[in-house]
Formats: structure tokens, sequence, C-alpha cells
């Protein structure tokens, strides 16, 4: 871990990473990739120590209200953020300012700020998002060894919807000839309507691979899953996008558990929703009169 000032906070999309690398230790993360340009090492946790003085001096000179989206280059709630609580400053100064806050995590140490996203939500607009990709926690702890474990994301889902803050929950990726079965994407689905969530991301059964990633990917197939390395560069050579054989059977399996429960699965509404800003005590006030 190491510490910087950054000059900026939030893109022209606002979407804020707080940290850069991650903790997890996920074998299949795409932001390893090499494109990104990163200058250290994965792991070594680079904290942008002065994000809320940003944040908050950003917020004050916006004219319009807006969502702050969390990046997916880092996981705002990485075992980092229980002693150094920057996001959780950020979404103090969210709240201060009125703004609304999309966050995509694989932690439940998430439920640290259940009350200030809930009093976000109230004032403005709060959706969280979770990621869980492998219903049998054994394997999870394969795939993504220092996350915690999918039974526990799917209990912090449920958790947070109870406060009425929209969830969804991100079916991806998926590992061809690992998890791409029919029985781990119902354990999940299963998971999703339990928790009531308002919607599921999942573009392919698949992943993407490429300069960076794909050499970490494959070192961890070589350690956990012997002989799968080679399998899969003679499928799928250097290909970016890595779709399972059961792509098409198991996407309509989703769609069709999604139309059942009512659960939201277009991936261009469901982003509009996400970034989508509402003023509840605007519209609590109209309603009085």
């Amino acid at each position: 871990m190491h510490f910087t000032n950054a000059k900026t906070i939030l893109s022209s999309n606002n979407v804020m990473n707080v940290y850069r690398g991650c903790m997890h230790g996920c074998i299949y993360c795409d932001s390893r990739s090499a494109c990104y340009g990163m200058k250290h090492d994965f792991t070594d946790i680079q904290v942008k120590q002065n994000a809320p003085q940003l944040l908050k001096e950003t917020l004050k000179r916006k004219r319009k209200k807006c969502m702050i989206i969390t990046g997916a280059m880092c996981d705002p709630y990485m075992p980092v953020e229980k002693n150094l609580c920057l996001t959780k400053e950020c979404l103090q100064i969210i709240n201060n300012y009125n703004f609304g806050i999309s966050v995509l995590t694989k932690s439940d140490l998430i439920m640290r700020d259940l009350e200030l996203l809930t009093e976000i939500n109230n004032k403005a607009k709060c959706v969280a998002q979770m990621t869980i990709t492998t219903h049998n926690d054994n394997l999870c702890k394969i795939i993504e060894p220092n996350a915690p474990l999918t039974s526990i994301r799917y209990k912090t889902l449920k958790k947070i919807g109870e406060y009425n803050i929209p969830t969804i929950a991100w079916i991806s990726p998926i590992l061809p000839y690992i998890n791409d079965t029919q029985e781990n994407i119902k354990g999940l689905l299963d998971y999703c309507a339990d928790a009531k969530v308002h919607g599921i991301v999942c573009y392919n059964i698949g992943l993407t691979l490429r300069a960076g990633n794909r050499e970490y990917f494959y070192s961890k197939l070589d350690e956990y899953f012997p002989g799968l390395k080679e399998k899969y560069i003679r499928e799928f050579g250097e290909s970016y996008e890595v779709i399972s054989s059961h792509n098409l059977s198991l996407m309509n399996m989703i769609y069709e558990f999604c139309n059942k429960y009512n659960i939201e699965y277009n991936i261009k509404k469901l982003f509009n929703f996400m970034s989508s800003y509402q003023n509840n005590i605007d519209a609590k006030q109209l309603r009085l009169f």
C-alpha cells in the first residue's frame, strides 16, 4: 500500500476511484490488463489520500446534481478501507451535498455504511451493486480467494434491500469449464430472487482476457486446474472475449428467470437506472402539496 495525492477524483462521467489496484485476488480480474497503464504492482494498493477533499471541492462547484459512480478498477470496500475509511468520508460528502451514489463491491464491509447509504437513498438515490460469480463457496475460495464468500455477499444484498435500497447483482464473469454450469447459474439466480434484487447484469457467459490479466489467469489455471490452460489456448487462442459453449442456453435461463421474477436484465436500462439522479426530498415535498 502506498499513498498519493490525486489531481482529480471524478471522471467526465462522474466515476470515482478512491483506490487503485485490488486485494481480493480474483483470478480473472480484467483490471490487471496492461492497457490500463498501472505503474505499480496490482496488489500494492494506491491510496488517493486526498480523495475526500477533492470530492468536496468538485461537488461544491457542480451546478447540477448527479449520481456518483464507484469505478470497476478497484473495490471501494477492500480490506484497507476498514481502517482508512476514505470511501466512508466520500459518502458523507455525497450525502452532505445531496448527490446520489451507485456503488459496486464484493465486500460485506459495505454494511458498515448502511445507515449512511440509507440516508443518501432517502434524500437522493443510492444503488448497491454486488458481484456474484460462484454459488459454491469452496470454488469461490479458489476463484476469488480474498473476497468474502458468495453466500456472505448474497446475505449482504438481501439486508441492503430490506432498507429499500435498490440492489443489482453482477453475474459476471463466468469461467468456461469451471463455473459455466446450470447448477451454478441456478444457485446464483436463486440468491437474486431471495434477495429481491432490482436487476441482474450479465453480458455473456464468459470472461475477457488480454495482455496482463491473461498471463495471471493462466498461471492460476496451472495452479488450480491443471491442463485447463492448454484447453483455453486451443479453443480461444488470443481472443479478447472468451465465451462459453453454454452461453446461449445459460443466458436464456437467466432471461426466463428474470421475466418470472420481474427482475430487470436489459443492460442499457440498468445503466440508465444506475446513472439517473433522483431528488427524493423534492419529490416528497411535492407529494405533500
